[in-house]
């Protein structure tokens, strides 16, 4: 399970449109449109759509790049006790 945090909120990542999700949140609150937030970070706008739609083989390397830019903080927990 990955905790996606920013600005004190708090997401459960459980599934690629979970992640597409708090991209978009994330872009809206800092007012930037997908070309914006493409172009601040290098990608094309078409990645940022299929980010934000939740496309699974989107590139893990890009994705995270694109999220760091956003200012946003990824936490791994694991579930199980040990």
């Amino acid at each position: 399970m990955v905790t996606i945090i920013w600005i004190g909120v708090d997401i459960i990542i459980k599934t690629t449109e979970d992640i597409g999700q708090a991209v978009r949140r994330a872009r809206k609150e800092q007012g930037l449109n997908q070309e914006d937030l493409a172009g601040l970070t290098g990608v094309s706008r078409r990645f940022i759509v299929e980010l934000e739609g939740g496309k699974a083989t989107a590139q893990i390397g890009k994705s995270l790049h694109v999220i760091s830019m956003l200012g946003v903080s990824l936490l791994a927990t694991h579930k199980w006790e040990g």
